[in-house]
């Protein structure tokens, strides 16, 4: 992912257990405002019937997923076009009024963000561990305000803890528990607000007994937090469990074997007017057969890494997998 929506993602990383945030406002794609047309459109400007807009984050695994639902939504017979915009406080708003249709969402993330948009920034936290418990809080705010949420997959791109591979191997770390239990103490790059966030400093601290040296306030899965680790300036680093560009820095992500972070799952959730249809949570179902979060991973990195354009690479991904008509492969 590149580097602006690198600061998108995080950001949405740590709205999943912050809330909601101040994020920067303005509609932003390759540099500016983008309509990335796939599908046609009627006189006002709205795709017209059997069309689609499928809304996007501006970072690339959501720009990965929106070109994913448009080949499968294609596939099933729509038109299709594809919208990006920088952030949750502007798509979400869309979302309800129609103007977008179908957006990827992280089920914590957006559980959180409607939660503090109904009941306010102080209300208690209603997205866990449990996958399913999430889920159905959210559909339980989602559906007032005329939203569907279509049902989940296995990957998962949530908060996650990186340290170099030489240290996992000098102290036999493969999870959290494994660090607390060295009683090997570290000094963590990460926001500015981890030491104030359940899911980073106190939750480390108090779940897993880690002892943490500071904070190095370094933007969550920079560039200059993984070389911060790698110099061994910092010995761990907050991240994603999809970040794409750990391997080049020696980098190995340790597993959150008592869940401190809230299920950040994949799934899709679309205007239940105007998208609500079976034939459309069908299309998109077909993706959770096979989506893993290695796989969101691997596709993060052909973009990020390899420098793949996001529609070359989902088309790729559907093909692979069997996911369109034999006749469209």
């Amino acid at each position: 992912m590149s580097r602006t929506p690198r600061r998108a993602r995080t950001t949405r990383a740590l709205l999943a257990a912050a809330g909601v945030a101040t994020l920067t406002a303005g509609l932003a794609a390759c540099g500016g405002d983008s309509l990335e047309k796939s599908g046609g459109q009627d006189a006002s400007g709205r795709p017209g019937e059997g069309s689609l807009v499928i809304g996007s984050a501006s970072f690339t695994e959501s720009k990965v997923l929106a070109e994913i639902y448009a080949g499968l939504l294609k596939d099933a017979g729509y038109s299709t076009t594809i919208k990006t915009v920088d952030a949750r406080e502007l798509y979400e708003p869309e979302l309800e009024n129609g103007k977008i249709d179908i957006v990827p969402e992280y089920a914590a993330t957006l559980a959180e963000f409607l939660n503090k948009k109904q009941n306010g920034k102080d209300a208690p936290t209603v997205a866990s561990a449990d996958a399913d418990a999430t889920v159905k809080a959210l559909r339980k705010l989602a559906g007032p305000r005329g939203l569907k949420v279509l049902d989940a997959g296995r990957a998962v791109d949530q908060n996650a803890f990186a340290v170099t591979k030489d240290f996992a191997a000098k102290h036999q770390l493969k999870t959290l528990s494994d660090l607390g239990a060295a009683k090997e103490r570290v000094k963590l790059a990460a926001g500015d607000e981890c030491p104030q966030r359940p899911f980073c400093q106190p939750g480390l601290e108090k779940t897993y007994g880690i002892g943490i040296t500071g904070i190095d306030p370094l933007e969550v899965g920079s560039t200059q937090a993984k070389q911060a680790v790698k110099s061994g300036k910092d010995q761990m680093m907050l991240t994603t469990t999809t970040d794409a560009t750990l391997e080049q820095f020696g980098l190995v992500l340790l597993e959150d074997d008592k869940k401190l972070q809230n299920s950040d799952n994949v799934l899709p959730v679309v205007n239940a007017k105007k998208a609500g249809s079976q034939k459309i949570a069908d299309a998109l179902g077909k993706l959770n057969r096979v989506l893993t979060t290695a796989d969101l991973t691997e596709l993060n990195k052909k973009v990020d890494a390899q420098r793949l354009k996001p529609a070359d690479v989902a088309a790729r991904y559907l093909k692979d997998n069997g996911l369109l008509t034999k006749e469209k492969q």
